[in-house]
């Protein structure tokens, strides 16, 4: 059977025990702060277990994309090493939600295997929950009896509770679960070993395909179980390992799953899979890690240095680190895999077809970008073993240096070490980089006192959405110090002041009484707190404050901060739906936008933004505001929240026409305040990520009138009032004239200076020698040398300078005295260097070295004439 038709097979098998057929959830988690990617088929029905909301089916079955990683489920050491380890897999699972239980799923799955796929019965294995007296419960006798009508009882195994007893977490549903094993060894080895005795030993042709969870009981805080009112059934069979078994394989490589891309791996590297072992490893890394890249990238986490985007980012450059240490490929390959995956899977995972673009481009940015990392680090890495020697460990403070200047991965450090039987000090690389970390948090480090309460238990509220001038009592205050100032720090019952947070940077403004006037310099967010920062604290502390914002920085901000849903909405209505928002800062005086995209933005889709902003803000949209609605009603709104976010229950909706966003900031009332809307610049920031910067309002006009003199000023220098453009053309084409005038006065003075040496020449033990001062620059120099190298055999041309009163020296050789005499231009240099204090170095055929002592750069043609001998060697 193909890998379709096994996939196939599973999902209409449960279809006919009227299951409902659901997609597959995205692999990269973007609601569930307790986990960056789905590990396990239940991920997504997750609440429904926990019974925060109601089960949309009672029967559900699927193929569910998984990655693991990091944390408990750590696969990736193993992946490529061993025949059946993934870091992303596909899980086929069927679910029971308070409907059927053991008896079903034990006999559908057994089924399953034995009659529709036709597995052979006498290589299946079955473990059941031996029992554990901490939790007081016995074995499973329920998951027993039904095995027992289907597997002969001396193929049910016990197995523990690490084994054999599924949890979600600490606390939740939890419950005995049973695992069906298979033993695809030959005939022969079957006969001189039992298979039930390699039962999870790790033996990689006894191994786990189908794991089938019975949740009956729900873990407590204080670790105690209580059997739930209802029971579920959460099964997950490994999709890789099913079709190894199904179509004769012993490794999940072998199966027409992976040997498209092995395949194509091996047609790019000029590689045979299956003739070495190094290779081969690195082809299956290769082939197993183009999955989890494209298909994270494809579900919207692209590569970066923080959190998912790490582990993406980590995940590719360790499969381009295997292609160049083991392939010896060295240029930008993987994204060449892209169209073969999506041509083997996109039609289970439209998400492929759909951004197989974006998931190529992102990918080539990031291995260009790595490949030159990976160069200087590999390169940097051999010298220091070179130099170290016997030594069986490789420095911390070395590893550091490559993480922390280079940029190369501590991983990968370490891994390289292990393959050449070393190891990293890994207890002095933590210790530098804790140092480090301790260096960062000290130059911002603010010492903070203890809150002085002035009013007990009291809680503060923020008002500042309708209100830019409250009254208001402090609540209470702290003093917080740094190196360089002192602070105070002040919570309001009430206040009109918007603290930092989404992007937005926090108000300022006063807070006044009969007796004096309090600047607030800023206001900041500390968990719920809202609090405002002050240089000094009032002299009536228990008294009641009007609290005022600056209202014309709160108007720009609200200005740039509704601008910024407006260019996000334009961006994804011009680029495409792929765009979304990875991060923003909105100030009074500019807005900086940061968004997916895979290349540079062109003029004219630049101009489209602009147009289409520009019209939002002309049709005068009113602002529509949902405060504290239900998240699901949010969503059903359409409403765009934004990844990395973390939602509460509620949540705060602003509307602007079909910008409809969740967000806590301040905004205008209708987006013809904002007037005018100018991008200034787009960049990119990193592989897949661009940024926007751009004016609004007052700032906008302010930019366009600085661009109008600028243009002015360019005439008035022209001298060309009507057309500008022209002059400017012009003065380039006069400009190229002259480049090219000096260019051949250039030529000339190469040729004419040839001849002068050429005419010098010197034959000196058996070799033509060419040593001369000249005044000219460096390049000019450099073409003259290699020149006559080029053009006379047995010549070497010794040529030294002074430029800018540093002194250079120029050793050059023609290639038969590199060949046939084994001279080295880098060894005679670094020896003449030394008349003037310098040193350098360089090729066989060409060298240049700099000095600190001009005065001796004289000695160097004297010294080169009267004993070239000694450089002959």
């Amino acid at each position: 059977m193909t890998g379709k038709e096994i996939r196939d097979t599973f999902l209409n098998f449960f279809k006919d025990k009227q299951h409902q057929i659901v997609p597959s959830a995205p692999m990269v988690v973007k609601d569930d702060p307790t986990l960056m990617f789905t590990n396990a088929g239940m991920n997504q029905f997750k609440d429904w277990f926990l019974g925060n909301s109601k089960p949309k089916w009672e029967r559900v079955a699927n193929t569910q994309k998984c990655l693991r990683v990091s944390g408990k489920h750590n696969d990736l050491e193993e992946v490529g090493h061993d025949t059946y380890h993934h870091t992303m897999f596909e899980m086929l699972g069927n679910w029971s939600f308070g409907n059927y239980f053991k008896k079903e799923a034990i006999a559908w799955a057994w089924e399953l295997l034995t009659e529709v796929y036709k597995i052979d019965k006498d290589r299946l294995y079955v473990t059941v929950f031996e029992g554990d007296k901490k939790d007081n419960l016995s074995e499973d006798k329920e998951a027993i009896e039904e095995w027992k009508k289907h597997i002969p009882e001396d193929r049910i195994i016990f197995g523990n509770k690490k084994d054999n007893f599924w949890e979600m977490g600490e606390t939740g549903p939890c419950g005995p679960c049973s695992e069906v094993h298979i033993d695809i060894r030959s005939d022969k080895e079957r006969a001189e070993i039992d298979g039930k005795t390699l039962v999870n030993t790790d033996h990689y042709l006894v191994v786990e395909i189908w794991n089938l969870v019975f949740i009956q009981y729900n873990r407590l805080a204080d670790q105690s179980l209580v059997t739930l009112p209802q029971k579920h059934v959460d099964t997950g069979m490994g999709f890789e390992r099913l079709c190894m078994v199904l179509q004769g394989k012993q490794s999940n490589y072998d199966t027409d799953i992976f040997m498209p891309l092995i395949n194509e791996i091996s047609k790019i590297s000029g590689l045979e899979y299956g003739k070495n072992t190094d290779t081969d490893i690195a082809i299956r890394v290769i082939a197993d890690h183009i999955r989890a890249v494209s298909f994270a990238i494809a579900d919207g986490q692209l590569p970066s240095n923080v959190k998912a985007g790490y582990v993406i980012r980590r995940i590719l450059r360790r499969a381009v680190r295997y292609a160049y240490s083991y392939l010896n490929v060295h240029e930008p390959f993987m994204y060449k895999l892209v169209p073969c995956l999506e041509a083997n899977m996109g039609y289970i995972f439209p998400e492929l077809t759909k951004q197989k673009d974006i998931i190529e481009k992102v990918i080539i940015e990031e291995e260009q970008s790595f490949l030159k990392t990976l160069s200087t680090g590999i390169n940097m890495f051999k010298q220091h073993v070179k130099k170290i020697g016997s030594e069986e460990v490789i420095s911390g403070s070395f590893a550091f240096e490559m993480y922390d200047t280079y940029g190369f991965p501590i991983d990968l450090t370490q891994l390289m070490s292990k393959e050449i039987n070393k190891s990293v000090d890994m207890e002095e690389f933590q210790k530098l980089l804790n140092e480090q970390k301790e260096r960062s948090r000290q130059s911002a480090n603010v010492v903070k006192g203890d809150w002085v309460e002035l009013i007990k238990d009291g809680s503060s509220e923020f008002v500042g959405y309708d209100n830019t001038k409250y009254k208001s009592k402090i609540v209470k205050y702290r003093k917080a110090e740094t190196s360089e100032e002192t602070l105070y720090h002040i919570m309001l019952d009430k206040t009109p002041f918007y603290a930092e947070s989404g992007g937005q940077v926090g108000d300022v403004g006063f807070i006044k009484n009969s007796e004096e006037t309090i600047p607030i310099v800023d206001t900041k967010k500390e968990n719920d707190l809202i609090i405002h920062i002050t240089e000094h604290l009032p002299k009536n502390l228990n008294s009641e404050f009007i609290c005022i914002v600056d209202v014309q920085k709160r108007k720009h901000t609200a200005n740039n901060h509704t601008a910024t849903h407006l260019l996000h909405h334009a961006l994804r209505q011009i680029l495409g739906n792929h765009v979304e928002q990875k991060g923003s800062y909105v100030c009074a005086d500019y807005l900086r936008f940061d968004f997916s995209h895979f290349q540079k933005l062109s003029d004219e889709e630049i101009k489209k933004v602009e147009v289409m902003v520009n019209k939002l803000i002309q049709d005068n949209i009113t602002l529509d505001e949902f405060r504290n609605i239900e998240m699901q009603e949010a969503q059903q709104m359409g409403a765009v929240a934004l990844f990395g976010e973390k939602y509460g229950d509620t949540v705060r909706v602003v509307k602007f026409g079909d910008s409809v966003e969740l967000c806590g900031g301040t905004h205008v009332k209708a987006t013809g305040n904002i007037g005018l809307f100018k991008i200034i610049s787009e960049s990119a920031i990193a592989a897949g990520i661009r940024r926007i910067e751009a004016v609004t309002s007052d700032k906008a006009w302010e930019y366009i009138y600085k661009q109008n003199e600028l243009i002015e000023n360019i005439k008035l220098t022209l001298k060309n009032k009507i057309n500008p453009i022209g002059a400017i053309e012009q003065l380039q084409a006069t400009n190229d004239e002259q480049k090219k005038e000096i260019e051949e006065y250039r030529k000339k003075e190469i040729a004419m200076t040839k001849n002068q040496l050429i005419s010098e020449i010197k034959s000196v033990n058996e070799i033509k020698l060419i040593s001369k001062h000249l005044d000219l620059d460096s390049i000019t120099i450099k073409n003259i040398a290699q020149s006559l190298t080029a053009e006379t055999p047995d010549l070497m041309v010794v040529i030294t300078s002074n430029i800018n009163q540093k002194p250079n020296i120029v050793v050059a050789l023609s290639s038969s005295l590199v060949k046939e005499k084994q001279l080295h231009a880098g060894n005679i240099v670094k020896k003449l260097a030394t008349i003037i204090s310098g040193g350098g170095g360089g090729q066989p055929n060409f060298a240049t070295a700099g000095g600190k002592n001009p005065d001796k750069i004289n000695q160097v043609i004297s010294e080169i004439n009267n004993n070239i001998e000694n450089y002959l060697v």
